[in-house]
């Protein structure tokens, strides 16, 4: 631990941020399985709604540094075509 109070205070701070990192990081992840498993229903409505979910939550990862703005976009884009394939499918 720490002796000297700012290096405490930064101990405090690192582990809140830490846990409202995993949180949003858990539930973009989430989001993303809740996606993947309406493509395997075949399900086109439940597909695209959780496909709009999943993009809110990996742009607001992207947008606070918990993922790299590249990956996001890649991400976003293997799950549009899977969501296209299944579009053109039905």
């Amino acid at each position: 631990m720490a002796n000297i109070i700012q290096a405490r205070k930064r101990v405090r701070q690192n582990v809140a941020h830490r846990e409202h990192n995993v949180s949003l990081r858990s539930g973009m992840r989430t989001s993303i399985k809740n996606f993947v498993k309406a493509l395997q229903a075949k399900d086109v409505e439940a597909s695209q709604s959780a496909y709009r979910s999943a993009v809110s939550q990996i742009d607001k990862a992207a947008r606070k540094g918990l993922q790299h703005k590249n990956k996001a976009a890649r991400l976003k884009s293997h799950m549009n075509n899977r969501l296209k394939e299944l579009a053109s499918a039905s």
